[in-house]
């Protein structure tokens, strides 16, 4: 598309996103800040959600994995305010207390949901970022009064990168800023399996964008070797999430019934490569399709 339009997102397809009802998106590349950053910011998609479970029989650090991370969006150094000053480059943080506060909700409100253990964890580096990070723990912190049922607590995203490998087990939902948040949800997917493992939904108030948090990995393309287990469970996320928006039940058990086909592969040691397995993608894919 960028070599044929000039665009790497022509406008005519992001009109088309935008009267949507949602959006399922592939990997796209080294063009990625051109498609999914413009698309968070355009469509206010502030909160980037990212579970990392652990399924049976998979390469997973233990298998009672079930945290979340919810991931401010739309802020943070992804802004891309950066410039040059002589021979140093300086890149702007923006965190304000607006966007904090409702990313916040947002975390305590699927802790409350999930009825797991009822827990957020706050994630941020104020001992050293005292402005923007402390504005963003102070706010959680607040928030956190509006939701008495529900368990809070501070960790500095050093210790929480360490107990993601020590102890993964003792987080419910992760709330942190955008930058800190990319890197941790990599950290989690390679906890619970690796990237083919791990799905994505950027939602805001009236837009949901669903994607795999893999890339595009081209250095596979052709071997048929590619896991699409985060892809199906991203659907899964669209589903469920369109199903609730629109009061639609059946769009809800049908994503309920692709997770559970996922997790009866995983019971059956039905994988991919990548997580020990012996299937190709296709017949993985017919797998899936056989079961469904």
């Amino acid at each position: 598309v960028l070599k044929n339009t000039g665009k790497a997102l022509p406008d005519e397809t992001f009109e088309a996103i935008k009267n949507s009802d949602a959006c399922l998106k592939a990997p796209v590349g080294e063009s990625a800040k051109d498609v999914i950053v413009y698309l968070r910011r355009m469509l206010d998609l502030y909160a980037n959600i990212r579970p990392a479970i652990s399924y049976p029989n998979m390469p997973s650090l233990r298998d009672d994995v079930n945290l979340v991370i919810v991931r401010e969006n739309t802020e943070d150094l992804y802004t891309g305010e950066e410039f040059d000053i002589g021979d140093a480059a300086v890149a702007m943080r923006i965190i304000s207390e607006k966007a904090s506060k409702r990313i916040a909700n947002y975390a305590f409100t699927m802790a409350n949901q999930r009825e797991m253990k009822k827990k957020v964890t706050c994630v941020h580096k104020s001992n050293v970022m005292k402005k923007t990070d402390g504005l963003f723990a102070r706010t959680c912190s607040k928030v956190a009064n509006d939701f008495p049922g529900v368990k809070f607590e501070e960790m500095y995203v050093d210790a929480c990168a360490m107990n993601l490998i020590r102890q993964p087990q003792s987080f419910d939902v992760i709330v942190t800023t955008n930058l800190f948040g990319d890197i941790l949800s990599d950290e989690s997917a390679q906890v619970v399996g690796g990237l083919g493992m791990a799905p994505a939904a950027n939602i805001g108030d009236n837009f949901g964008l669903f994607e795999p948090v893999h890339g595009a990995a081209f250095d596979i393309a052709g071997k048929h070797i590619a896991n699409p287990t985060s892809f199906i469970l991203s659907i899964k996320m669209m589903l469920e999430w369109l199903g609730e928006k629109h009061g639609d039940q059946k769009c809800i058990e049908i994503g309920q019934k692709l997770e559970s086909v996922i997790y009866d592969l995983a019971k059956n040691n039905i994988k991919t490569k990548d997580t020990g397995g012996d299937k190709t993608t296709i017949e993985f894919t017919k797998e899936i399709i056989s079961r469904f």
